[in-house]
């Protein structure tokens, strides 16, 4: 074999090494190299609120914006256009930034705002009052009262912890003075109703304003131990019975 021959013999097989290291390093780097999976993720425009709203507040398109949200996050009772609340008004209240519900309004068709702020369970009533009833005018929407009755000399408490809904006609207000009213509207169920237009007819009506945080102490009643009444002819006698 002449020396040419080795020489190109030996060029070659460096050139098949240097290849094969070539495609044995290309594949060592495909099976190492992460597999990225890209996740597609839908995002649909919600109605949030732009500013705190307050209870009562009648909706319009300063109150709301908008903000891309997951639409797996979302569900029917969101909003996403500002055409559905406007003209609503709130029934509780709702803070900046908070996602808006359906729930937490009521439709012009329901009547005045009051109306759409009483629960299903709740009635309003409205009772005439003078400045000493009515708290010195210190009695203010969402404040709550215990009511009080006066007859023959002799007070007692007829309801305790009840709403007020409003104050003549306002049903909120951001000023803390005194307002002189003529007539309270109280947030009650149908049988204190009841009681409240009974007792008034009946009495001096008078508003005793509450501490906002104030609990009263449950109330204990006094249960008789079980007893065996025992007949003897004309006689009769009752026997505590012992567990």
């Amino acid at each position: 074999m002449s020396k040419g021959t080795v020489i190109f013999l030996l060029i070659l097989s460096v050139v098949f090494g240097l290849g094969a290291v070539m495609v044995a390093k290309q594949w060592m780097e495909g099976q190492t190299k992460p597999q990225v999976k890209v996740e597609t993720v839908e995002r649909r425009p919600t109605v949030i609120a732009a500013v705190d709203i307050p209870e009562g507040t009648v909706i319009e398109e300063k109150h709301l914006t908008k903000k891309q949200l997951e639409s797996a996050w979302q569900n029917a009772n969101q909003v996403q256009n500002y055409s559905e609340l406007v003209g609503m008004v709130a029934k509780s209240p709702v803070f900046e930034g908070e996602l808006i519900h359906k729930s937490h309004f009521g439709g012009p068709n329901e009547g005045a705002s009051l109306a759409v702020l009483i629960p299903e369970n709740k009635r309003a009533v409205t009772i005439r009052v003078n400045d000493v009833v009515g708290v010195a005018g210190f009695l203010l929407p969402g404040n709550k009262v215990d009511i009080l009755n006066t007859v023959n000399n002799r007070t007692k408490t007829v309801l305790k912890n009840i709403k007020v809904l409003a104050v003549d006609q306002t049903a909120k207000t951001s000023e803390n003075k005194p307002i002189i009213v003529r007539a309270v509207t109280l947030e009650v169920t149908p049988r204190e109703a009841e009681k409240l237009l009974s007792e008034n007819s009946r009495g001096a009506i008078q508003l005793a304003l509450r501490n906002p945080q104030a609990i009263d102490p449950p109330v204990r009643r006094y249960v008789a131990p079980p007893s065996v009444t025992i007949i003897k002819g004309t006689t009769q006698s009752n026997v505590r019975v012992n567990n």
